[in-house]
């Protein structure tokens, strides 16, 4: 699933080639796609207007049109494609934009996972999606009492209170074990249970490991592309995540994966020692 580093280099990559593009007219194939409005209102309301910029909140694109925000979840395999007009479709393209010059930006989603909304601009930050979100990681509001009381009811593992997106934004799964593993705390360790210092290394390295995988451009595993043919690199700088049976890096014990919340989850049972 594309994270936030991942969302970030789309949004990048989108931005050169879309601003001031005018959408000409747009083709629904698979109408589970646009979560709000309808669909024949989403088609009307959205043709002729000009993309004037893109955005990221959370794992959301933010297409800033007109008159209203088109907002843009990936979800698991989602990606953004050009082609020409003239180019026949392909099973897994289920949204295109005529942009314009014989060429369309083609929404592709092979698991059908991903979700579009068209939000009037007063409506954006009143209305779900965008209003039920939490801190950006460089929030200046995120600190560590923000996180205590946030987390002081929470009695269930910080692995999976950390993939919350009303706290925090944008952590998924890989991101998560790499944050903790740098933090040193346990997967399994209850949210609410977390000393001043744990959270404030959770804030720490959440920035850390999410400005470093911006930098190379997301992390590929599976499908992950910015755009056709370009992958992320932070794949080669994971220290935890996906390194089952491996050498921890720091202590040289060995990487164990659990199942944490239905999620897998890699930790080195030295250096993440619970020390409760």
């Amino acid at each position: 699933m594309p994270e936030l580093p991942e969302v970030e280099t789309v949004k990048e990559t989108l931005k050169r080639k879309l601003i001031n593009k005018v959408i000409e007219d747009v083709n629904v194939y698979y109408e589970r796609i646009i979560e709000f409005p309808d669909v024949e209102s989403f088609k009307k309301m959205i043709k002729n207007q000009k993309i004037k910029d893109i955005n990221r909140r959370g794992k959301w694109l933010i297409f800033e049109l007109d008159d209203y925000y088109l907002l843009s979840h990936l979800r698991m395999e989602g990606k953004y494609i050009y082609r020409k007009v003239s180019e026949p479709l392909s099973k897994h393209e289920h949204v295109s934009f005529n942009i314009g010059n014989d060429t369309e930006l083609r929404y592709m989603d092979t698991r059908k996972f991903g979700k579009m909304h068209l939000v009037i601009k007063e409506d954006l930050l009143t209305r779900k999606p965008i209003s039920e979100l939490g801190l950006e990681p460089w929030d200046k509001d995120l600190n560590i009492s923000y996180l205590k009381n946030k987390y002081k009811n929470k009695k269930l593992p910080i692995k999976t209170v950390i993939l919350d997106q009303s706290i925090i934004v944008g952590i998924g799964n890989i991101y998560a074990d790499e944050i903790l593993f740098l933090s040193k705390i346990n997967p399994y360790k209850k949210a609410s249970e977390l000393s001043n210092d744990q959270l404030l290394n959770i804030i720490k390295y959440t920035k850390f490991v999410l400005e470093k995988a911006i930098k190379l451009g997301g992390t590929t595993i599976k499908s992950y592309e910015s755009s056709e043919g370009v992958h992320g690199k932070f794949q080669n700088e994971l220290l935890i995540h996906g390194k089952q049976k491996e050498e921890c890096p720091n202590c040289n014990d060995i990487i164990i994966k659990v199942k944490i919340g239905g999620r897998g989850t890699y930790y080195c049972p030295t250096c993440q020692k619970d020390s409760n």
